[in-house]
């Protein structure tokens, strides 16, 4: 997904774009032995940036890089030089229609989990969360959901992706938090957004806004991963952006 953003940026920055465990080319540890949870995440990912000696940095998140990456803010304030957000919800309004079946498997996990497999891991929630309500269907390559459709439907896939989905509602349990260090700190924030995003409420780039009134908002004409279609225009909003910060 960020390989669009690392080939406009790379002549200027020091790019790095690690895959999750259980995602991409990263390992996919069973279980039953390694814990798919949103703060073991952030601590991996902690440890992995000081592996690579990135004790300073800005972070991009994108859904799940959300949760992830506010976790690492507020455990080491003094590392984020700013923030970047890409459709990434912190706070309980950003999340849509899509997530009353998801808020049923969190209050109810055995008797919704079936439901939630398919709202989640299907072939047409998949294509769904890349183009959304997106009329121009034209602009995305279809390898972009049939390939993460194999993906979901690997050996021990479907375990991984419904343990960390369980695991997200401590994010919207946490969202109060990350909402009162953005209006405590005022941190520099460039908020990006596609309107065609279908998994969360379109009203979201707003509630950052509200918190951190100085934000650099901006929606634009694609999808939920905006980087598909509109990657030129997200490099010069992103390299703007970071020239600022100098």
């Amino acid at each position: 997904m960020f390989q669009p953003l690392l080939t406009r940026l790379a002549d200027s920055y020091h790019l790095v774009a690690p895959d999750y465990p259980g995602f991409g080319h990263s390992d996919w540890p069973d279980p039953k032995e390694f814990p798919y949870a949103f703060d073991h995440f952030a601590v991996v990912m902690e440890d992995f940036a000081q592996a690579l000696g990135l004790s300073r940095y800005t972070l991009y998140m994108q859904d799940y890089g959300g949760p992830v990456g506010f976790r690492m803010v507020l455990a080491h304030p003094e590392q984020a030089q700013a923030l970047i957000v890409q459709d990434a919800v912190a706070h309980n309004e950003g999340l849509g229609v899509n997530w009353v079946t998801r808020r049923a498997f969190w209050a109810d996990r055995a008797a919704n989990d079936e439901a939630l497999r398919r709202n989640l891991l299907s072939m047409a929630a998949t294509k769904t969360r890349h183009v959304g309500d997106d009329p121009h269907v034209e602009l995305y390559d279809p390898d972009l959901w049939t390939d993460e459709y194999a993906f979901l439907n690997s050996p021990g896939q479907a375990q991984i992706q419904s343990d960390l989905f369980y695991d997200y509602r401590t994010n919207v349990e946490a969202y109060p938090k990350w909402q009162a260090w953005m209006q405590k700190t005022q941190p520099k924030l460039l908020v990006i957004w596609g309107k065609h995003d279908l998994s969360f409420d379109s009203g979201e780039p707003e509630r950052y806004r509200k918190d951190v009134p100085n934000a650099e908002v901006h929606v634009l004409d694609a999808g939920h991963f905006a980087l598909h279609t509109k990657a030129d225009e997200i490099a010069g909003l992103v390299r703007g952006f970071m020239q600022g910060q100098k």
